[in-house]
């Protein structure tokens, strides 16, 4: 077995880096190596380096949290290199990822503001999750004790937003360029959202500072999607039968996107050779993408979840929940989509429906149900506001949401107990269970549903249906309403 490393990758059968990393520069400072990071921005670079692309842009990896550790420990030991295997029914490989340049060890903060000062560096880009970036709602709290500190001193800035804010600082001072802030998280507006972070934070410290962040600075908002799940420990084994020791593989679908504003401070990469959309606006794709997938996950994964169904495309292969799924797609989900010129949403939902039935990716029913009174909000509940605005039929939405509801009161079908899968539980929980009496209860989650809760539409068709779900189950409420559906036809 070979162990992965750049003195190694000669005897590696699978395919691994021909362009020569010695020449790599730190042009890209990114905050979060994690699993989809690595799949996703890491490899186009990779595949623009091999297209003979601008080796400057380079990856320099750093990290905040102190628990990343470990993994930036295998991924030094290993030259910075990793394994990325695509995975589908009868599709397997894998690659050699060559795209960092370095790694800065974990909550060194001297040595993270170091490459973020550095000229070199022309993008700053983040995959931090969302509960890296203290929202309150949809808008980020200020006032969070983290932030406050950082406003208050920032020569000894400790979060991602006030190290990134310290380097605009001293840039600024020094007369080096501005950079670009590139945020790839999953979050609408992603680069919106960081802005106002950037400049909120600045308002705080220095006014003057707060006007070159505004003057300077580009946020570009970007759109990405693979689905790249934990990397599990018989994955890891199987890479060891195919003869490669890699302490830190990936393992992920062959679809990806990327789409980004072209708005940079300093130039970028020519990632469009390689198959990134470059647009003015992107908000169109993103909505597209929170429509079609995002709410096309939590329509699969509350039946799913309740009937006992453990991974996303058992649920595609379930007669019930693809039968639901596709009436909620085609009847809802694609009319409150825009359209795109030059792109087609009839076929996307098709890539989506593959991609949601690849029994290679593993993809849990749990990890769809995660944190729904952020999801359903920023998913789910937009469409029925297009929708309402229009005149139009919500009722799919609305048993969406009803069983999402049941799935909060903590109890499968069968009984099973429902762990903890929300960071408010306890509330949705108490409130979920009351809800089975007096299903309003549940509207009155105004964080959530806003004045839908008492919309003349859509709360009674949501109350309807969670009363349904409890009386009469999830199936025969699911085909009580397909019936209802096919009869309007």
């Amino acid at each position: 077995m070979t162990v992965l490393s750049q003195a190694t990758l000669r005897d590696l059968s699978c395919r691994t880096p021909g362009y020569d990393r010695s020449r790599l520069g730190g042009g890209i400072v990114h905050f979060g190596v994690g699993n989809f990071h690595r799949a996703h921005q890491c490899v186009y670079l990779d595949d623009l380096f091999e297209a003979g692309g601008d080796l400057s842009f380079g990856i320099t990896g750093v990290s905040v949290r102190a628990e990343d550790a470990p993994a930036f420990a295998d991924m030094q030991a290993q030259d910075a290199l990793f394994t990325v295997t695509e995975v589908d029914e009868g599709h397997r490989q894998t690659r050699v990822i060559g795209s960092i340049h370095r790694l800065v060890e974990p909550g060194d903060r001297p040595g993270i503001l170091r490459a973020l000062a550095d000229p070199q560096t022309r993008i700053v880009s983040l995959t931090i999750t969302e509960g890296g970036y203290y929202l309150s709602g949809d808008h980020p709290n200020l006032d969070h004790p983290d932030l406050q500190a950082d406003a208050a001193n920032l020569a000894e800035a400790r979060t991602v937003f006030g190290l990134i804010l310290a380097a605009i600082a001293d840039r600024h001072a020094s007369g080096a360029p501005p950079f670009t802030v590139l945020c790839c998280d999953n979050l609408p507006h992603n680069g919106d959202l960081t802005r106002r972070l950037v400049h909120g934070l600045a308002e705080r410290v220095d006014a003057g500072l707060a006007a070159h962040v505004a003057e300077a600075i580009r946020f570009p908002n970007s759109m990405v999607d693979r689905i790249t799940p934990a990397t599990t420990m018989a994955q890891i084994e199987s890479l060891a039968k195919d003869g490669i020791e890699d302490r830190r593989p990936v393992f992920c679908e062959p679809f990806m996107q990327w789409v980004i504003e072209d708005a940079f401070s300093a130039g970028r990469p020519a990632l469009e050779r390689v198959g990134v959309t470059f647009v003015e606006d992107v908000t169109p794709y993103e909505l597209m993408k929170l429509r079609i997938l995002n709410a096309g996950h939590a329509t699969i994964a509350y039946p799913a979840a309740l009937i006992g169904l453990t991974y996303a495309h058992e649920a595609m292969r379930d007669d019930l929940v693809s039968r639901f799924f596709r009436d909620v797609e085609e009847g809802f989900l694609l009319p409150a989509s825009p359209e795109i010129r030059g792109v087609s949403r009839e076929d996307y939902l098709a890539s989506i429906t593959h991609r949601f039935a690849n029994p290679a990716i593993g993809d849990t029913i749990r990890r769809l149900c995660l944190d729904g009174s952020n999801r359903q909000p920023k998913f789910v509940l937009p469409a029925v506001r297009e929708l309402l605005g229009r005149g139009k039929d919500v009722s799919g939405l609305a048993l969406v949401s009803a069983l999402w509801c049941r799935y909060c009161a903590g109890t499968l079908e069968d009984g099973t107990p429902v762990e903890p899968n929300d960071p408010n539980w306890d509330l949705l929980n108490r409130t979920a269970l009351e809800a089975r009496e007096n299903p309003a209860r549940f509207l009155e989650l105004r964080d959530v549903f806003g004045d839908l809760g008492s919309d003349p539409v859509y709360a009674p068709l949501f109350s309807g249906f969670v009363r349904s779900l409890w009386e009469h189950g999830v199936a025969p409420t699911i085909e009580a309403y397909l019936r209802v559906r096919q009869n309007a036809r």
